[in-house]
């Protein structure tokens, strides 16, 4: 497997960002080497990190190239759509608790351990703490772009979420989250 510097993994996150943003499934120009880093968007990349990137990006699906009129396009794939939706969802715990916490409770088949993986690093990387196998809890909620990623891959139709206002014993939690 072929080694990926961390400037090429952050302008491949860059890249991919970027082509979500601005097209989502309609394709994009690729721009030569050359052309790109000559632009002010480029942050000090090489041409090389820049080949590398879109090169890894392929290769592992999350965008494509299409030709048109002896044109290269850029398009993100529905893979790389979903990878940008889960960079998107970290949490802004900027608002003060509302005293209720969330309760996200799945049962994922055995056959989609993928999509279990998936939602499981969902919730960590927004504060769910696991209380049970399949059971987590957080006092925020999910922010729009989690619910996005939750319907757009398809991991809607296994999961139940609740807003309860307390547990028998919420004391550790507290502490955790840190809340008053």
């Amino acid at each position: 497997m072929e080694k990926v510097s961390e400037n090429e993994y952050k302008l491949g996150e860059a890249l991919l960002a970027t082509f979500y943003d601005m097209v989502k499934l309609i394709p994009l120009p690729l721009e030569p080497p050359s052309v790109w880093v000559r632009r002010e968007r480029n942050q000090g990349f090489t041409k090389r990190q820049y080949s590398n990137s879109i090169y890894n990006l392929k290769r592992k699906g999350l965008i494509k190239l299409v030709e048109k009129n002896n044109k290269k396009f850029v398009q993100i794939t529905s893979k790389g759509q979903l990878e940008v939706l889960m960079k998107k969802t970290h949490l802004d715990k900027s608002e003060p608790w509302d005293g209720k916490w969330r309760l996200f409770m799945f049962d994922i088949p055995e056959d989609s351990k993928e999509k279990r993986y998936l939602l499981r690093a969902l919730l960590t990387q927004n504060n769910f703490v696991q209380i049970q196998k399949s059971v987590y809890v957080s006092p925020y909620p999910l922010n729009r772009e989690g619910v996005d990623y939750l319907n757009t891959s398809g991991l809607k139709d296994y999961i139940t979420i609740a807003k309860v206002e307390e547990f028998d014993d919420d004391k550790n939690l507290k502490k955790k989250f840190e809340l008053k």
